[in-house]
């Protein structure tokens, strides 16, 4: 549509149409008293037939983010998020950290109570607008954000909205900020030009050929290579070169807290989660994208090891004390990264016979290891439902059928299969709970023929404020499988003290302290006041026929399915 210089609309519209032009799918927003320049915008656009993205109510802000990075993991757009002055972007501070340690493009936006007391329109006009003031409220997030700033004048939304969105997707990507005074989104400010394209386009980094090259070097000439990879390998075509490279050079990958799939669980060369006993003989580690790659005090290199630290920030800066070594250090986006590497390796010879006893060891290993996993989850079934014999039920219902499995302390990779790109996602190793839940609903709005699963503990359930994500989910259409794994207790809590503690006090306890959720709540209740398929399953026996009837609701009736599933404390 085509403005004239005398077309006007108020900043709290101007924001969205600009939105629009940078490519931004939806805005998840929870709105507040700060908003009704932005809701009278918005129905001034939609009066004047101007192309807006789908600004979304969502009733919590945690929910707003964890949709937004969900969404972003299917399609690799950052999309926005707009919140309620301070009280609205302190809820939303979980999910900041959750995207900037996952490195998630966000453009995050709250509203500024207002700065003036009369006079103006726009000024305070309730007792919160002088509650909600703070001296510094970007400061709640700046330490979460790449970039932040407050839109001072109504003419600046362009401008400030490129340079947010080119930020937010340089190399490394991560969520930007920007403060909305409501005076401000309360004056005009003119149309032309705001549906132009981006002024400022993203630095996108890639590797140095020549370090690529020494790497490629290492890894041809190396005995006994490990990749350790935590962030996936890239996009859908490097991961599939990268699973295929693997194989042609017989290289060890290990996935140690993989928070994205870099190579499918039944891969020859897969090795499983844990990297000690391939570290210990490794005499070349590739980091790929890994912040913690490896136990410090469990986990020893082998003596004249050589490390490769390669990602989009490999040192990862934003992170006080990280002292993993790197004698060679490859910054880049993994999608460029990873194919230059395995160009450069092809230039090199290769040991074939070696090689070949490399793969076949690889091969023998690995598959034994996954049969092992799998008879043991089947096996100990004997005792009750365990996480692992869940792992292996929902791998096999599955089986064949397109999906993502967003996992928060609930099933497991490897007992779990999983073969394809985007198939698997753990939560941020930040650790703000509540993740998965709305990660999956924001993946199913970016992807509706996807089957969305979001695994995970009963408090990792009560987190994700689930009566508002189970509003969402039927208020939007979003039918996803949510699994709830049940053990009553802080479950990672307990693990963490009797690792630290085997034989302590609390260790040998009749009732651990501070780890007890018990009475468990009526999660079928909660789920099936927004008119889930809501069930409970006890008996071992019932698991597998339960789970074949969730996803059949989910695939064929269009309903969100739950199952609250009665497990094992680990």
């Amino acid at each position: 549509m085509q403005h004239t210089s005398s077309d006007t609309m108020t900043a709290g519209g101007a924001i969205f149409t600009r939105l629009k032009a940078l490519g931004v799918d939806y805005v998840f927003a929870n709105s507040g008293t700060d908003f009704p320049p932005v809701i009278e915008g918005l129905a001034e656009a939609a009066a004047k037939g101007i192309d807006l993205p789908h600004a979304l109510v969502v009733p919590h802000e945690h929910a707003a983010m964890g949709m937004a990075h969900g969404y972003y993991l299917m399609t690799g757009k950052a999309q926005a998020v707009m919140l309620h002055t301070n009280v609205g972007l302190a809820n939303g501070v979980i999910g900041t950290i959750n995207a900037a340690c996952e490195n998630i493009p966000v453009i995050l936006m709250s509203g500024r109570t207002p700065v003036t007391e009369e006079g103006r329109f726009g000024a305070r006009t309730v007792p919160i607008a002088w509650g909600q003031e703070m001296r510094d409220q970007t400061a709640l997030v700046r330490e979460s954000c790449k970039w932040d700033y407050e839109l001072r004048f109504p003419e600046q939304v362009a401008g400030l909205l490129d340079r947010a969105h080119a930020i937010a997707n340089s190399t490394p990507k991560g969520p930007v900020y920007l403060s909305l005074p409501r005076e401000t989104l309360c004056e005009s400010t003119p149309l032309d030009g705001l549906d132009g394209p981006p002024s400022i386009e993203p630095a996108v980094g890639s590797p140095n050929p020549q370090a690529i090259e020494t790497a490629a070097k290492w890894l041809a000439q190396a005995k006994a290579p490990l990749v350790i990879a935590q962030r996936g390998a890239g996009d859908k075509k490097s991961f599939k070169a990268f699973g295929k490279w693997a194989e042609r050079w017989g290289i060890a990958v290990c996935s140690w807290w993989a928070t994205h799939l870099a190579i499918s669980t039944e891969h020859p060369c897969h090795v499983g989660a844990d990297p000690g006993p391939w570290l210990a003989g490794a005499d070349v580690v590739v980091v790929l994208n890994s912040l913690a790659p490896w136990w410090p005090d469990k986990h020893k290199l082998a003596p004249g090891a050589k490390v490769i630290n390669i990602g989009p920030d490999p040192v990862f800066s934003r992170f006080p004390v990280r002292n993993f070594r790197s004698d060679l250090t490859i910054a880049g986006e993994t999608t460029l990264t990873v194919p230059a590497l395995i160009d450069a390796m092809e230039r090199h010879s290769r040991d074939k016979t070696a090689i070949k006893a490399r793969r076949e060891m690889l091969a023998k290993v690995s598959g034994e290891f996954r049969a092992g996993l799998r008879e043991k989850a089947t096996a100990d079934r004997a005792r009750g439902i365990t996480k692992a014999y869940v792992s292996h039920c929902l791998g096999e219902a599955l089986g064949g059928i397109k999906s993502s499995v967003f996992s928060e302390l609930g099933t497991q990779l490897g007992t779990l299969k999983r073969e394809k790109h985007r198939s698997w996602f753990q939560e941020p190793h930040s650790g703000g709970l509540g993740w998965s839940f709305p990660a999956a609903l924001g993946a199913k709005l970016a992807d509706p023929d996807r089957v969305c699963v979001a695994t995970m503990g009963d408090g990792s359930y009560m987190f994700s404020n689930p009566t508002v994500c189970h509003q969402i989910a039927e208020a939007l259409e979003l039918p996803v499988l949510v699994i709830v794994l049940n053990n009553e207790e802080w479950g990672a809590v307990r693990a963490s003290v009797t690792g630290m503690y085997p034989k302590g006090f609390a260790s040998r306890a009749n009732r651990m302290p501070l780890t007890a959720l018990k009475p468990s709540p009526d999660f079928i209740a909660t789920a099936s006041a927004s008119r889930a398929w809501a069930r409970r399953v006890t008996k071992v026996e019932d698991l597998p026929k339960i789970l074949s009837s969730a996803l059949n609701v989910v695939r064929n009736e269009r309903r969100v399915a739950f199952l609250d599933i009665k497990v094992l404390p680990d």
